[in-house]
């Protein structure tokens, strides 16, 4: 079944996106082998299904190879057309320093040549160290690779409101920005997203399903110890909500959740999902993707089937309400990248 239309958004005037997208962090090593055959021909089977927008990275192993192989075999096997229907937002995450456009410049060419295209769709550009101011350097030089046609639009991940206003005010134009955004970390509706509508920029959300935390199999199972955890997803945002709340309170959680999703016909993950892509600001969120390992393509495309009424809101603040700050704990959007 194709996914409805209110799967897809108007994302700028001349390119339209699945709000469901395909992340490739999965891809990077940190959540097992990856065999690349299966890996592309399972990139297949989700566009088939209408999921047509990636997320990926330079630094997520081969996913930038994955995306080029399998434009070519797109190109190959389906025309020219087909490989149009489809959108690759890319990242740059360099280590801080100088930035000269021979750098920037370098850089982007080698993304260029790993997806096997001229222009790239979104490149999604990240800083680690706010001190070294070098990243307006880098940005301006972005800006001008834009201009020349190399990139198509800018955008960045995980910046905090005050930097992403400093950008603005240098003049660069920034589309979207990339934040963890869950029922479990809720920082961006602190001012991030107010800031983002005010001046038309689009957010992207990842984590949202806590790397599969946030499901049916972990309902009333006993909180896992670090070694059970079998990927960097799954360690990562567990840390997230030990600063969020405890296991019991998050046990709570997901049993409001497979309350609403009952009432829906959905899961617990589709629920999740859904909460995040209704809030103001939100493009879309990003759901990982295990290439040639597992798929939830049906799964993905129940969170377009149903919205979340006032009653479902109300039973998430029931359990929400209890859980600690993070903002004041972790300050605002991106701020565990830089302690």
């Amino acid at each position: 079944m194709p996914l409805p239309s209110s799967a897809y958004l108007q994302f700028t005037p001349d390119m339209t996106i699945c709000r469901i997208l395909n992340g490739m962090w999965q891809v990077s090593g940190a959540h097992g082998s990856i065999n690349p055959r299966a890996a592309v021909e399972s990139m297949f089977h989700y566009v088939d299904a209408g999921f047509t927008t990636w997320d990926l990275a330079d630094h997520y192993g081969p996913a930038e190879d994955f995306i080029g192989e399998f434009r070519r075999q797109l190109k190959a096997t389906r025309g020219e057309s087909a490989v149009q229907g489809i959108q690759a937002f890319t990242k740059w995450v360099p280590r801080p320093g100088k930035m000269t456009l021979q750098i920037v410049e370098d850089n982007i060419n080698i993304s260029l040549r790993r997806m096997g295209v001229e222009t790239l769709d979104l490149l999604q550009f990240h800083w680690w160290e706010y001190g070294d101011r070098s990243y307006l350097d880098a940005l301006k030089h972005l800006a001008d690779l834009q201009k020349e046609g190399k990139i198509r639009y800018l955008a960045l991940t995980n910046f905090d409101t005050e930097h992403l206003k400093i950008i603005l005010d240098h003049g660069i134009p920034i589309v979207s920005n990339q934040v963890q955004y869950s029922l479990v970390d809720r920082r961006p509706q602190v001012q991030m997203a107010a800031f983002c509508e005010q001046h038309n920029i689009k957010l992207f959300a990842y984590g949202s399903l806590c790397g599969g935390l946030v499901s049916e199999k972990y309902l009333g199972m006993r909180e896992p110890r670090r070694w059970d955890l079998g990927t960097a997803s799954l360690r990562k945002y567990k840390q997230m909500i030990d600063a969020w709340g405890d296991w019991d309170l998050f046990q709570a959680l997901l049993q409001a959740l497979q309350a609403i999703a009952q009432k829906h016909k959905a899961t617990i993950a589709n629920v999740a999902a859904r909460y995040v892509l209704e809030q103001p600001a939100v493009a879309g969120v990003i759901i990982g993707t295990r290439l040639g390992v597992s798929e939830h393509i049906q799964d993905n495309a129940r969170v377009f089937d149903f919205s979340l009424d006032a009653d479902d809101l109300a039973r998430i603040d029931a359990v929400t309400s209890n859980a600690r700050n993070l903002y004041s704990l972790i300050g605002d959007c991106g701020d565990e990248y830089r302690r």
